[in-house]
């Protein structure tokens, strides 16, 4: 019987080894069965080296002690954990939420003890913080409170919902995670908890809400609010900002959270007042980021991207901050600035389970090392991943950079960029680095390789002061040769005065009649209302002059899009085709014609449509007469200079938009109404001939796919 038994133990074991090392296969690091990608801030994604890579699991076996079992052990995985913290010893505590307790593991995974307190039992608890005098404190989420114990386990003290005049009677006190800082205050994130963090003193008391999210207002609302009166406004459905799904500090007394349900500011770094330092702008605006956290490994044949839901984050020493999405499996992580560093994860198999891969993440943690430990509330069990070369390698790097040691960082940078020449964080190290030494050329050429605007303009700011400098003698000796050629020019006019008007009257008939045969531009840039008029009523310009001018503004529109300096046009950095943009200001001026002359036709219009034509074609001048020198002049501006380059581009479709107005009052001969009714009804007929053309082109394509269905099932047959 005895022999039996030990056979059978032995066959027990043996399996459950073979089960285990599926799982956790040691260190073999050759392959992992996910990709890390980074994205660049005009969202192209691309992949680089893994920056984390599987390093085992722990928590699987976990053993209580049973009188009726045989050895005296009875197996108790966990159920559904819901939240994971590693204290200073690096020593793992989980809020095991089903089975009512915490588990207390050691650094390598073994099992210290669990406390269930049986005088005063736990229900669900899904948060978990332990103060670093021992201290732990437990977010007792279906008790409705927070429970503070000692290091031995002894219950010190509970938190109910506080009595406070200033907490709503709707207010609903679930905790579901939170932190303690050095002076004892909590911070509590509730169960739909839109008004922000609970703060509570030590005592308990009701200290205010803290970090909370704004509440998105679309343009639909403002509409609504404009137009809604206020008894229909109150009956819609209240709009709350988002509540904070989990929270987390660092040693520097910044509190970190994060939120699902918003689509920008998932990722906080909230100071003491509360505000958040990650959306503000710091050495050269140098973020990287769009406000947007949480990332999406895309897929090119998904129709639509799945928007990533934040469940949980982690800072370590450097400050870097790690987020796991519930949604999508995604692992995402962040230096203090808020920058990408980069992000990995995958959906697991719905019958296998991959070291690596989670399927379910409820909360993530690391270690004094930097070691990141994610745990899998369905699996019930925690994965732990280590740094690879690479991943410690841009730490360390980003690390110097971050702490403003940029020539310590720059070899660092060096080695990140020889491994992967396309990683935006190496090449922003290595331009910041440049800068500081005072390689200007060099930072300006690598702040433009990554997009980055500021760094480029201050940069090309400082090469063109230095250019002035060196310059300055020239343009001195210059500016006096003009002076001196004025002088005798106009010591000269006085001699040959007579001559000078003569031959000026002759310049001014040579260009009129160069001003005739080309076109009426010159008089509409003086008289455009009178010139428009005339293009109608009294037989000035031609379709053939119009032509011209709208080409010249069609060239002229390309090269604005191409030319212009990337820090005013930064599409130019993802896509430098002109093809799609001259296509569309050819569609939407021909629309603009078409529509405006249908418009005028109904509503008495003196117009015809070859007038029409020719003068929309003639109001596209300034194009060419603002827009290519202003493309030119972007080349040496910086963004100090933004406020110009800025009033000249808004003055350039301004008066394009100018003209047109003249246009229709003058071709239509209309008063000032009846051209802002016209123009009214010739967007609205603009907008109504794009939906028929969609219609148009969407049915065009259903009919070809039926008649190529037909055709296949015939020649099948």
């Amino acid at each position: 019987m005895k022999r039996r038994l030990a056979l059978r133990a032995l066959q027990l074991t043996a399996a459950a080894t073979i089960a285990f090392l599926a799982v956790y296969p040691g260190k073999a690091h050759a392959d992992v069965p996910y990709q890390t990608y980074y994205k660049d801030q005009y969202h192209q994604q691309y992949r680089i080296q893994t920056a984390y890579r599987p390093e085992g699991a722990l928590g699987r076996e976990l053993f209580i002690a049973d009188p009726e079992s045989e050895g005296g052990l009875k197996h108790s995985p966990l159920n559904q954990p819901q939240d994971l913290f590693i204290d200073a010893q690096d020593e793992l505590y989980i809020a095991d939420t089903n089975n009512n307790r915490i588990v207390h593991l050691d650094s390598g995974g073994e099992l210290v003890r669990m406390l269930t307190f049986p005088d005063n039992p736990l229900n669900r608890p899904q948060g978990l913080f332990v103060h670093e005098n021992g201290d732990m404190y437990i977010a007792d989420t279906g008790n409705n409170r927070v429970l503070r114990v000692s290091a031995e386990g002894e219950v010190l003290a509970e938190y109910g919902r506080p009595d406070s005049k200033l907490l709503p009677d709707s207010f609903k006190f679930d905790p579901v995670k939170l932190v303690v800082d050095k002076r004892g205050f909590l911070y509590i994130a509730t169960l739909g908890g839109y008004q922000g963090l609970l703060q509570l003193d030590p005592k308990g008391e009701f200290q205010g809400f803290f970090g909370a999210n704004r509440t998105s207002f679309s343009f639909v609302d403002s509409v609504k609010r404009l137009l809604y009166t206020r008894e229909m406004y109150e009956r819609e459905i209240s709009k709350l900002p988002g509540s904070i799904t989990s929270v987390d500090q660092n040693g520097e007394g910044f509190i970190y959270t994060v939120t699902k349900e918003v689509g920008q500011g998932q990722l906080k770094k909230l100071n003491i007042a509360g505000l958040d330092q990650l959306s503000g702008k710091g050495e050269f605006a140098d973020s990287l980021s769009d406000g947007r956290f949480g990332e999406t490994i895309r897929d090119p044949n998904a129709v639509r991207q799945t928007a990533p839901q934040l469940n949980d984050l982690t800072v370590d020493a450097d400050g870097n901050m790690t987020v796991v999405d519930s949604r999508l499996n995604v692992v995402s992580q962040y230096d203090g600035n808020g920058n990408l560093l980069f992000f990995w994860g995958g959906a697991a198999g719905d019958t296998t389970t991959k070291l690596g891969l989670v399927k379910t993440p409820a909360a993530v943690a690391n270690d004094s090392a930097n070691n990141l430990y994610i745990l899998d509330s369905e699996n019930n069990v925690i994965q732990k991943y280590e740094l690879t070369e690479f991943g410690a390698l841009v730490h360390q790097a980003n690390g110097l950079t971050q702490d403003g040691r940029y020539e310590d960082s720059e070899p660092l940078w060096r080695e990140v960029y020889r491994q992967n020449a396309y990683y935006a964080p190496a090449v922003l190290g290595l331009a910041k680095a440049a800068y500081k030494r005072g390689d200007y050329a060099e930072a300006q050429r690598l702040f433009k390789d990554i997009g980055l605007a500021q760094g480029y303009s201050d940069s090309f700011w400082q090469n063109r002061l230095l250019w002035f400098q060196s310059q300055f003698g020239l343009f001195m000796n210059a500016a006096i040769v003009f002076f001196l050629i004025f002088l005798l020019a106009k010591k000269l006019g006085r001699r040959y005065g007579k001559e000078r008007v003569r031959k000026r009257r002759e310049f001014w008939r040579g260009w009129k009649a160069m001003s005739t045969q080309l076109g009426i531009v010159s008089y509409l840039i003086r008289h455009p209302l009178d010139g428009f008029y005339g293009i109608r009523h009294e037989g000035k310009g031609s379709v053939a002059g119009g032509s011209a001018v709208l080409l010249i503004a069609l060239a002229s529109y390309g090269f604005i899009r191409s030319g212009t300096n990337f820090i005013y046009n930064p599409s130019i950095i993802v896509d430098a085709s002109v093809l799609t943009p001259l296509l569309q200001f050819a569609v939407v001026w021909l629309g603009f014609v078409v529509a405006s002359y249908l418009v005028s036709s109904l509503n008495q219009g003196e117009g015809r449509f070859r007038d029409v034509y020719t003068a929309s074609a003639y109001a596209m001048f300034p194009f060419a007469i603002v827009g290519v020198p202003l493309t030119v002049l972007s080349g040496v501006m910086t963004l100090n200079e933004a406020s110009i380059y800025g009033f000249l581009e808004y003055g350039l479709y301004g008066w394009a938009g100018l003209l047109l107005f003249w246009q229709v009052q003058g071709v239509q001969n209309y008063s000032v109404g009846e051209t802002v009714k016209n123009l009214f009804l010739t967007v609205l007929t603009m907008f109504i001939m794009a939906i028929l053309i969609f219609i148009t082109f969407s049915l065009t394509s259903e009919l070809i796919g039926f008649i190529y269905s037909i055709y296949q099932e015939v020649a099948i047959r």
